[in-house]
C-alpha cells in the first residue's frame, strides 16, 4: 500500500479552513476509500472519466491535473441554487456531469470523482457558511444567510490535503464583483472572505468534516431542520424562480 504525508483523521476537517493546505501531516498509509468509486463518487462511470480525460488533456503531474480539473468543474457547470434536485440519482458524479448548472454540493461530488479517476486522492468537506452576496429574492426566501453543508472538494497532492470550492463560475463571480477563486497547486481554494471593494463576502462558521462519500441522509435532514419548506423546491433554475441575479 503506498505511503505519503496526511492528515492523520481522514473523518475531520482541519481545524482552519483557510490554512488547510499548511496543516501538520504525518506519514500513514493511503486510505484505498480516498481513490475508490462509490454510489455518489462513482468515479468509475464512462462519462465522469470522459469528463476527467477531456479537463486533463493529457497532463501526467498530479497537480496539474488537479488545476485543470477543478477549473473545468468551477466554469463548466454555471452556479445555480435554485437547481436543487433531492433526488439522490441527482447527486451522484455520473449525473451532475450531464448538467449544465448545478450547486456546490453536486459539483464537489463531481470533482472528487473526477481525481479519483485521474488518480488523485480525494474526498469530500463540508462546512457552514455565512453568505453575504446571495440575491435579495433568495435571502428573502431563505430568511437566511447561512448556507448549511457547503461542499467542496479535498484533494492530497505531495503531502498536504487542498480544499477547493469550485462552486462559483467565472461568469458569475465578474457579475457579483468577486474575485474569481482561483488554484495553482499551492494553497487552498476557498470562497474569499471580501469582495472586490473589500466588503464581507463569505464566512465559514461551522465545520461539518470530512467523507469519503457523500452523507445525502445528514445533510437533508439539516436542510429540513434548518430551512423547512423555504428552500427553492418548486423550480428548477434560476431563470424559472425569476432571479436574474443567477439566470443565465
Amino acid at each position: 500500500m503506498a505511503r505519503l504525508a496526511v492528515h492523520p483523521d481522514r473523518r475531520r476537517a482541519s481545524d482552519g479552513l483557510a490554512a488547510g493546505a499548511a496543516e501538520q501531516t504525518v506519514a500513514m498509509d493511503i486510505d484505498p476509500a480516498w481513490l475508490a468509486p462509490t454510489w455518489f463518487v462513482d468515479s468509475d462511470d464512462a462519462g465522469v472519466g470522459a469528463f476527467a480525460e477531456r479537463a486533463i488533456d493529457g497532463a501526467t503531474d498530479p497537480t496539474e491535473r488537479a488545476i485543470r480539473l477543478f477549473v473545468a468543474v468551477r466554469d463548466g457547470f454555471r452556479y445555480d441554487p435554485y437547481n436543487t434536485d433531492r433526488r439522490p440519482e441527482a447527486f451522484r458524479a455520473s449525473s451532475v456531469v450531464r448538467t449544465s448548472s448545478n450547486w456546490c454540493v453536486p459539483k464537489a461530488v463531481l470533482l472528487t470523482a473526477a481525481a479519483r479517476h485521474c488518480g488523485i486522492p480525494a474526498r469530500l468537506g463540508f462546512a457552514d457558511v455565512r453568505n453575504h452576496l446571495t440575491s435579495a429574492k433568495l435571502s428573502a426566501q431563505m430568511q437566511t444567510d447561512i448556507f448549511a453543508w457547503h461542499g467542496f472538494s479535498e484533494l492530497l497532492l505531495g503531502e498536504r490535503w487542498f480544499q477547493l470550492s469550485t462552486a462559483f463560475n467565472i461568469e458569475l463571480c465578474r457579475r457579483f464583483a468577486v474575485k474569481v477563486l482561483d488554484f495553482d497547486g499551492t494553497d487552498d481554494a476557498l470562497m474569499h472572505p471580501y469582495d472586490e471593494s473589500g466588503n464581507r463576502h463569505m464566512e465559514y462558521v461551522l465545520k461539518r468534516g470530512s467523507f469519503d462519500d457523500l452523507p445525502l441522509d445528514r445533510i437533508l435532514a439539516d436542510f429540513e431542520a434548518i430551512y423547512g419548506s423555504k428552500l427553492p423546491s418548486a423550480v428548477t433554475s434560476a431563470a424559472d424562480a425569476g432571479d436574474e441575479a443567477f439566470a443565465p
